[in-house]
């Protein structure tokens, strides 16, 4: 392979392998999942910028494993709510009920791919949280002149705990 060429992430296939596997041998998988402006969630359900999700097939409808993203439809409080996670923010997937599994280490995105959209897609679904935010730019330079300020937390290392 030459030296230029980027690999693909093995995380897609590991996630799908473990989902199977569980299905498989009887158990729930859920999924740890970091969220930021990419992640399409519930937001009330959000703790330390984290949500645990259940991707089992009895509670998920139409779930996509893709290479790229989760996508699916899932109730919350009775409620159908569209989820969408980018591969790279699943922390974790495990067994609920052995607590078996594998964390993925945090991928730190490049500049450029913040401003990326999600999907291009008519009627995009992840982009329905989004909101579009003005600004003045500077007249010599061009670059945008923002006030926000973004409140991260710090990093801390995935754990899986097992729920009895």
């Amino acid at each position: 392979m030459t030296p230029d060429v980027q690999t693909p992430s093995t995380r897609p296939y590991l996630i799908r392998a473990l989902h199977e596997w569980c299905v498989d041998n009887g158990f729930t998988p859920y999924v740890t999942v970091w969220v930021d402006n990419t992640v399409q969630v519930p937001r009330e359900f959000v703790k330390d910028g984290e949500i645990v999700l259940n991707i089992g097939l009895e509670a998920t409808t139409g779930l996509k494993l893709g290479n790229e993203y989760i996508e699916f439809k899932a109730r919350f409080g009775g409620v159908v709510r569209d989820i969408f996670v980018p591969m790279d923010q699943v922390a974790a997937i495990f067994a609920r009920e052995s607590g078996q599994g594998m964390a993925f280490p945090r991928v730190q995105r490049q500049q450029a791919d913040e401003s990326k959209p999600i999907r291009q897609t008519s009627g995009d679904l992840a982009a329905k949280h989004l909101s579009a935010i003005t600004g003045s730019a500077d007249s010599e330079t061009g670059e945008a002149i923002s006030n926000v300020t973004l409140q991260t937390s710090p990093v801390k290392r995935p754990s899986l705990t097992r729920i009895k």
